[in-house]
């Protein structure tokens, strides 16, 4: 009987992509909850959620996006990646990317660059074979990856990197892949979502991370993360970031879309 009032309060709520796309601004860009001002990062979370629920919105966020400055390795990836979604150009960005690879493949100074840096270069359709061989280099005992070189692994750098290196064509039987995977079982909780560490309590933002890894791998995210982000969601559409919570609802809701989505990044 709970369960069915649960699923008539979540039918009459408004939606998840709703409640991002009402966050757009009269610029074109998304602005967090009670702010006025666009943020080009939070803009391309917003385009990618939007766009993996199928509501991607329209020119003026990527006229916002095209204009908008990005200077970190981040900010470039992520910029390609939401102007790919929109079906715009991303050439120039990504040759901008490109100049930012080291010798020894990294892009940027970490492995979180690094790995969006393949994500990124994969979208555009250029090589990142030093890239992905770094990657791989990177992986810690653990099976996970970690932010910085050296450092401890977490879900959301671990999802990110076994999107990246599927995306490079790295298979999803590959020990690489199947070692990240097992960590990430590691980090469940018993109510069904994933923490960002050991230790740490489950957050919506590492399970929506944790699921895409599992479809990017080509494997089941279980239901019991899906019921746990249920759980977080709010009569305005928005996600909590987790049960104690409820920060940035913009940005998580935009980052759960894609796992509700089962979609896994890059979204092309």
């Amino acid at each position: 009987m709970k369960l069915a009032v649960l699923a008539v309060g979540l039918a009459l709520a408004a939606s998840p992509a709703e409640y991002v796309a009402a966050h757009q601004q009269s610029d074109g860009g998304f602005a967090e909850a009670g702010q006025q001002s666009s943020d080009p990062n939070l803009t391309a979370w917003a385009v990618l959620g939007l766009a993996a629920a199928g509501k991607a919105p329209g020119r003026s966020a990527a006229d916002y996006l095209a204009e908008a400055p990005a200077t970190s390795p981040n900010d470039v990836a992520l910029r390609i990646l939401a102007l790919d979604a929109l079906g715009r150009d991303t050439g120039s960005f990504a040759t901008r990317l490109e100049g930012m690879r080291r010798p020894d493949g990294r892009i940027g100074t970490l492995v979180n660059s690094t790995i969006w840096g393949v994500l990124a270069l994969r979208t555009a359709g250029r090589p990142a074979a030093t890239s992905v061989r770094y990657l791989l280099r990177a992986q810690r005992p653990s099976g996970g990856w970690a932010w910085y070189p050296r450092g401890a692994a977490d879900s959301n750098d671990t999802a990110a990197a076994i999107e990246a290196l599927r995306a490079a064509g790295v298979g999803p039987r590959s020990r690489a892949i199947r070692r990240g995977l097992a960590y990430l079982r590691r980090l469940q909780a018993r109510d069904g979502g994933f923490a960002l560490v050991r230790g740490r309590a489950p957050d919506a933002q590492s399970t929506a991370w944790t699921i895409q890894a599992f479809v990017a791998a080509d494997r089941p995210p279980g239901k019991r993360a899906f019921a746990y982000l249920a759980r977080l969601r709010r009569a305005d559409g928005s996600y909590r970031y987790s049960k104690r919570y409820a920060v940035t609802p913009v940005w998580v809701t935009s980052q759960v879309l894609s796992a509700l989505a089962r979609k896994a990044f890059p979204l092309g």
